[in-house]
């Protein structure tokens, strides 16, 4: 499981040190994608095959599943950590991500997140205003 947040610098070859405590969790080879709200997820190749298998059996016929897969999959790469624990960020997610030299990276669970600094800090603001509200929606779900 993946918790807690980090802050970091990516430099100018793209490249960002994933936090010592999330590496193991990744193994030596992970997948980034374009993740929601402007952040990248990075999945363990265990987990990304789960998804994988739930996002094949979305129907063909529905668009949004089409247009989700479409947007998932063509940004997905997969990862490599050299021996200082870095990864090389494909220039495209870097852009997507807005991602130049302060970032964070977040552990979700079975995913780790990497935000631009600012759209962290801008999304923290946005939701603690709301996150007791969150909080009693998240009563349906049985938490």
């Amino acid at each position: 499981m993946f918790m807690g947040e980090y802050q970091h610098t990516i430099d100018s070859k793209g490249r960002l040190i994933v936090p010592a405590k999330f590496r193991e969790g990744l193994g030596e080879k992970f997948v980034l994608t374009r993740g929601l709200d402007q952040c990248l997820f990075g999945y363990p190749l265990s987990e990304w095959k789960v998804i994988e298998e739930k996002l094949k059996a979305l129907p063909l016929t529905k668009k949004d599943a089409r247009a989700f897969t479409r947007f998932f999959f063509s940004g997905a790469i997969e990862c490599e950590m050299d021996k200082q624990g870095r990864i090389n960020i494909a220039a495209p997610l870097l852009a997507y991500a807005k991602l130049e030299k302060e970032c964070v990276v977040i552990g979700v669970s079975s995913r780790i997140e990497i935000w631009s600094k600012q759209n962290w800090e801008q999304y923290v603001a946005e939701q603690e205003e709301s996150f007791e509200e969150i909080a009693e929606n998240m009563i349906d779900f049985d938490i």
